[in-house]
């Protein structure tokens, strides 16, 4: 049994379509007749809507996805910060099954990754099978008729199997921090971001310097007056290598998927071989190091700071991102 908070308001609707209750049959519950299915997907970012579109190839339509929001996409429609974007090539962060041609850059911004999950729902017949703004209170298994009792916001339902697609920072972490109460300013979190407030000409501080940060503080910086950041523990930056992809890559692509593939699997190769390096051969990542090291010391030529940005901790122990302009701005 366990427990999903609710969302925060979506942003952009797709349940506005009327559809039939496809995935339910009514079973006997006492006096009662409760709606039933084979499948219950929770949630409709890249796990749930894979699974989903896995079950419909196989011949499976007694399925059902429960999602909170109003819309798909997962992180990829709840965050929206500025910058927000991929640190994986597009070529490789979407399904093996459903390569798109037509991604514009190498390393997608938000939107363009939240129009691909849309349009992979709308081509695989995954729409119908969605209960939107159905937020899970609760999934209790039951032994006695081996099925689970499924509750959301909006109806009761039992489910021979239950698929747990919502992933693990589906809600923003808020740190508890003596005497921020008293703070008389604007705070929001970063998952949260405050779109009607103009940061131009504001006094700002950031905490932390995670994946979230090493974003949105390039875009935000030009605008400020002033920039504070916080940091615990400085991560290893490896240079983003972006580039928009040329129109006549993408209409290659277009006409022979082969050479996609092709891309794809070299990309995955390559990402393979540093996580042979994190695991079993440490040495490895010594390339990988000496290249972190140098764009820092190409952006932060004081050795003072320097030594305050530089880990002092293997690479790979943490999570390293991929930034440009980070320490640079």
């Amino acid at each position: 049994m366990f427990h999903v908070r609710a969302s925060r308001g979506a942003r952009k609707s797709l349940a506005g379509d009327s559809y039939p209750n496809i995935g339910f049959v009514e079973r006997s519950e006492g006096d009662n007749l409760v709606p039933h299915t084979h499948i219950a997907i929770l949630g409709t970012g890249f796990s749930g809507l894979g699974i989903a579109i896995q079950l419909k190839k196989r011949g499976y339509n007694d399925f059902v996805i429960f999602e909170r929001a109003e819309d798909i996409g997962g992180t990829w429609r709840d965050n929206t910060y500025p910058g927000c974007a991929c640190d994986i090539p597009s070529l490789l962060y979407s399904f093996s099954f459903a390569p798109n041609p037509n991604w514009s850059r190498m390393y997608p911004q938000q939107k363009e990754i939240q129009n691909y999950l849309r349009r992979c729902a709308r081509r695989f017949g995954i729409l119908p099978h969605i209960r939107w703004k159905s937020e899970l209170v609760e999934a209790a298994w039951s032994e006695v008729e081996q099925r689970w009792h499924i509750t959301t916001s909006q109806e009761h339902f039992t489910a021979d199997v239950f698929i747990c697609g919502n992933g693990p920072l589906n809600e923003p972490s808020l740190p508890i921090i003596p005497g921020i109460e008293q703070f008389e300013g604007t705070i929001f979190h970063s998952a949260q971001w405050r779109h009607d407030y103009d940061l131009t000409g504001k006094r700002v501080a950031v905490i932390g310097t995670g994946a979230s940060a090493i974003q949105f503080v390039p875009q935000i910086q030009p605008k400020v007056e002033h920039l504070t950041i916080f940091q615990r523990t400085p991560p290893w930056i490896v240079p983003r290598l972006d580039h928009p992809i040329p129109e006549q890559r993408q209409r290659l692509y277009r006409l022979f998927p082969p050479a996609q593939q092709l891309a794809r699997t070299r990309i995955y190769l390559r990402n393979e071989l540093t996580a042979l390096g994190l695991v079993y051969r440490p040495e490895m990542m010594k390339t990988g190091i000496g290249f972190a090291q140098e764009h820092l010391a190409r952006q932060v030529p004081d050795p003072v700071l320097r030594e305050k940005l530089t880990p002092h901790y293997a690479m790979g122990a943490s999570v390293s991102w991929f930034q440009m302009t980070f320490i640079r701005r």
